[in-house]
């Protein structure tokens, strides 16, 4: 399978342009544009450009809106509800993240949800946006059902992210990002095209049998990691981002990549905690604590203990100077999304084709 190898300054030119010849300012293209290129960069291409083309069809569909701005309809103290006029997750997600966090300078904790939202991406995006700032920041979303209840068999629960970051001295110290089912559907899909079992925990079939076999699991359902403690995860978070928003929630979330025409319509929440209002020497203790933990006695054949989120941000600090890899399927939709929208992808020395 060949791929190409571009430079991060190349890859946010050529989103942010497709983005800009939508209609969208260069500010706010940037930004999505930003979004996307920071997953690549961390490892996480399931939330990076490769959904560019999903985007723009839906943009086109009319599904999601040009607005840059969700309309705030409840502000009252350290907390608030946007309405997300069905735009771009990741600049509602932005304004919302934004608002939690002045609401906790103030208040000490904001809180904001989000309804009428659309996929905002990588869900530690905005809990390390509160972590710079020096807050604790907690981001969830609700997702449409792709997993069932226990013993049940039909999706009623969302594979639902959940993501904290804790903030140190001038920015986060751990960043928590997970999404709940217990393997996600790529994995099953490459493990079907490859002729080879999959464990019988990850997913079931049609019936809610758990199964080993990857196509009955791709006819199927994800299962929760963690068993009843992973869908109870699940089922709250709906709960914070759809039922306590007043947005969808259950099945009322639509399928992402189906009808570009029919909005997506999930609900997000924002938490921001400022730590310095509970008394003094946050960062101090957050740093003992996180020593404690990368200085532990690592088992047999490991070559040392990471934070979570660690290795996302040591993967983006490589990639800002030693460039992206993305699969060659990802730049053929760069490159189709930029043509049905008349965008020109930046030229120069900055992309390179090499097997993989």
């Amino acid at each position: 399978m060949s791929a190409h190898h571009v430079s991060a300054e190349w890859l946010r030119g050529a989103v942010s342009s497709v983005f800009r010849s939508v209609g969208f300012s260069d500010h706010a293209a940037g930004l999505v544009a930003e979004s996307l290129v920071e997953a690549d960069m961390s490892g996480v291409p399931s939330h990076g450009s490769m959904l560019l083309p999903m985007y723009v069809d839906r943009l086109l569909g009319g599904s999601v809106s040009t607005h840059e701005q969700g309309e705030v309809v409840e502000d009252f103290g350290a907390v608030a509800v946007l309405d997300g006029r069905h735009a771009l997750g990741q600049l509602t997600g932005h304004q919302a993240m934004e608002l939690a966090i002045d609401k906790a300078h103030r208040y000490g904790l904001g809180a904001v949800a989000v309804r009428h939202a659309f996929h905002f991406g990588r869900a530690a995006s905005y809990t390390e946006m509160a972590a710079e700032r020096g807050c604790i920041g907690l981001a969830t979303s609700n997702t449409r059902p792709l997993m069932p209840a226990v013993g049940g068999a039909q999706p009623v629960v969302g594979n639902n992210p959940l993501a904290i970051a804790v903030p140190g001295d001038g920015g986060p110290v751990i960043s928590l990002d997970m999404a709940l089912s217990e393997a996600a559907m790529g994995k099953i899909r490459i493990a079907e095209a490859e002729g080879r079992p999959i464990p019988d925990t990850w997913a079931t079939d049609a019936d809610g049998e758990p199964t080993t076999d990857p196509l009955a699991a791709i006819a199927g359902m994800l299962l929760p990691t963690g068993g009843p403690k992973g869908f109870g995860l699940a089922l709250v978070i709906d709960v914070l981002s759809g039922v306590l928003s007043g947005g969808a929630f259950g099945a009322g979330v639509q399928p992402l990549y189906k009808d570009a025409t029919v909005p997506y319509d999930c609900a997000h929440f924002f938490l921001a905690i400022n730590p310095a209002l509970f008394g003094p020497g946050f960062d101090e203790r957050v740093a003992a604590l996180a020593a404690e933990v990368t200085g532990s006695r690592p088992r047999p054949g490991v070559e040392r203990i990471m934070l979570p989120g660690q290795p996302e941000a040591e993967r983006r600090q490589r990639a800002e100077t030693e460039g992206i890899e993305i699969d060659a399927t990802v730049m053929d939709g760069i490159r189709r999304a930029a043509e049905r929208v008349g965008a020109q992808l930046p030229a120069g020395p900055l992309e390179t084709t090499r097997a993989r």
